[in-house]
């Protein structure tokens, strides 16, 4: 899943929890088949986790937290068997949970300078495109230093590992749909899968493998 703010576009694969705070416009895709539970938190609760989206490896705890607060039909106020003191008293372990992880690095920062929204749309287009920094400048007419210091000022981050969230991002897609690590690997720019392998693993924290097993079984 994704979930998109002004802020960018947050990276969801299986067993994470993504917190949108309040005032944040977002909309969400999903890919693939897809169970999404939603809980809302009161100020009192969503003032102790972070003042921005961000996407978090849900533990084991806060798994079935979310689950019992749910129930079968993903999500319901009136979730039968607990009191609103119970809800409560869970809605606080899963905040406690949430404090103790750590924010998983799947944000994708929207650029808002010109020259850098420019370059995001034709590497949405095509991923897999492998032009260096320098001859996309050329494209748009600006200078590699110049474009250097924007991503870093303005993204946090260089252009390659802007590019490779891309990619990973355009690569949990690829695998919703059926697709393997091989053609997954080409399609995103990878020269071999080795190479994916290792930048997947990195990021989501398990192999493309193992991450489509998870998938069909969990």
């Amino acid at each position: 899943m994704t979930v998109h703010t002004e802020r960018g576009t947050s990276i969801v694969p299986a067993n994470r929890v993504a917190w949108t705070p309040a005032g944040f416009t977002h909309y969400h895709r999903a890919h693939g088949d897809t169970d999404m539970r939603i809980v809302f938190l009161a100020p009192s609760l969503a003032r102790l986790i972070p003042d921005h989206p961000a996407v978090f490896l849900a533990s084991g705890l806060a798994r079935e937290v979310l689950l019992a607060l749910t129930g079968p039909r993903n999500y319901d106020d009136a979730t039968p068997h607990y009191s609103r003191s119970a809800r409560s008293r869970l809605l606080r372990v899963l905040v406690d949970e949430l404090r103790e992880a750590h924010e998983q690095p799947l944000h994708l920062p929207e650029p808002r300078d010109d020259r850098l929204q420019a370059i995001a749309r034709m590497l949405y287009e095509t991923p897999a495109d492998n032009a260096t920094l320098t001859e996309l400048g050329k494209t748009i007419g600006a200078s590699t230093r110049t474009l250097s210091r924007l991503f870093r000022n303005e993204l946090g981050m260089t252009f390659y590992e802007w590019r490779t969230q891309l990619r990973i991002y355009h690569a949990l897609v690829l695998l919703a749909d059926g697709h393997d690590t091989t053609q997954t690997a080409y399609a995103c720019g990878w020269a071999n899968p080795s190479g994916f392998i290792s930048a997947f693993t990195n990021i989501i924290g398990t192999t493309p493998g193992r991450y489509r097993t998870s998938r069909r079984t969990g």
